[in-house]
């Protein structure tokens, strides 16, 4: 295929910045809007060419805020009621689509321990947790008047600066458009094969992990038999500071990934066994991975998670005060 000739780079560029003019706020909408629900799309580049044509009056500064802002709250009220009413299972349900869900949990919970409710101020800046931070609110029971005023000051931030930035470099993102335009064929295959290449590494990577888990679950009645014969064990807890008010298996430990290396060596001559909420794959795997880098092998998860394990009517400590970290 040979080069394309300025005037047909120019005749596209016109198209697609009349196309922008004609449905600027429609676009904008359904942009964000897919984004914040955890699709992969780049409303960012959509808040960017906005905030370039305001130059010709033809969108208002403020309209475009109002509809990212609108997209946004949209989106996040959903998560933030599906972290309500799903608990933490919803985060690990959140994470399937980000590019690392092995730690991007981990990475919400701290971020948010040290952050509190202010998190939805600038959360959706960093890559990986934009999508979590709602349902995280939702999980720890943020007032609904509150998680909507931090979560529309997180929205303005956030596509604010995009437009703002659209509108200080507008004279320098066309001439970069239209530059790329010469090499966007070649230059969207390497970012395709090599995001191509990134996701299935990831995937290879979990699928081994989950086979072995599955093939390595430990049943509540075996686990019981086992604690009852004291054998030599180490149960990891794995739920939320929230979760965890519903009791804990008698003389579980609290799972902090920065907290593992003082009971590395306790651990390395017992069998590990893992617990979540629920039969949470993800949230398992997440945990066995951080522990295997630590040179931990035995592990194990409990089939049927707490719940499983309480359903039977097998002991529970009720005290949270009891279930501190290690």
């Amino acid at each position: 295929m040979g080069p394309v000739s300025p005037n047909r780079r120019t005749g596209q560029r016109m198209h697609t910045t009349q196309f922008m003019l004609q449905h600027g706020y429609l676009i904008v909408f359904a942009g964000v809007l897919a984004e914040q629900l955890g699709l992969p799309f780049p409303s960012g580049s959509l808040l960017l060419a906005a905030g370039a044509l305001l130059g010709t009056h033809r969108f208002n500064p403020v309209a475009i805020l109002g509809t990212a802002i609108t997209a946004s709250l949209i989106s996040d009220s959903l998560w933030y009621y599906l972290g309500m009413r799903r608990g933490g299972t919803i985060l690990g349900h959140a994470c399937r689509i980000s590019l690392d869900p092995d730690t991007c949990v981990s990475h919400m919970h701290d971020v948010y321990s040290r952050f509190g409710a202010k998190a939805l101020l600038f959360c959706k800046f960093v890559p990986g947790l934009g999508t979590l931070g709602p349902p995280m609110a939702g999980l720890v029971g943020l007032a609904p008047w509150k998680f909507l005023s931090l979560d529309a000051g997180g929205a303005l931030a956030w596509s604010g600066h995009y437009v703002l930035i659209g509108w200080l470099f507008r004279a320098q993102l066309e001439t970069l458009t239209a530059e790329m335009g010469r090499f966007s064929a070649w230059f969207g295959a390497l970012i395709g094969l090599a995001l191509a290449a990134y996701i299935s590494a990831k995937f290879i990577q979990r699928q081994s992990i989950y086979r072995t888990l599955m093939v390595a679950k430990i049943t509540p009645g075996e686990l019981k038999r086992r604690m009852d014969a004291r054998e030599n064990l180490v149960i990891m807890d794995l739920r939320t500071v929230d979760e965890r008010r519903k009791g804990r298996i008698p003389g579980s430990l609290q799972f902090e990934q920065d907290k593992l290396s003082s009971i590395v060596a306790e651990m390395a001559h017992a069998e590990v066994i893992l617990y979540s909420s629920s039969p949470n794959e993800a949230e398992n795997a997440r945990a066995a991975l951080q522990l295997k880098r630590q040179g931990i092998r035995r592990v194990r998860p409990l089939d049927g998670g707490f719940e499983g394990w309480h359903s039977l009517g097998l002991p529970v400590e009720q005290s949270a005060a009891q279930a501190g970290p290690i």
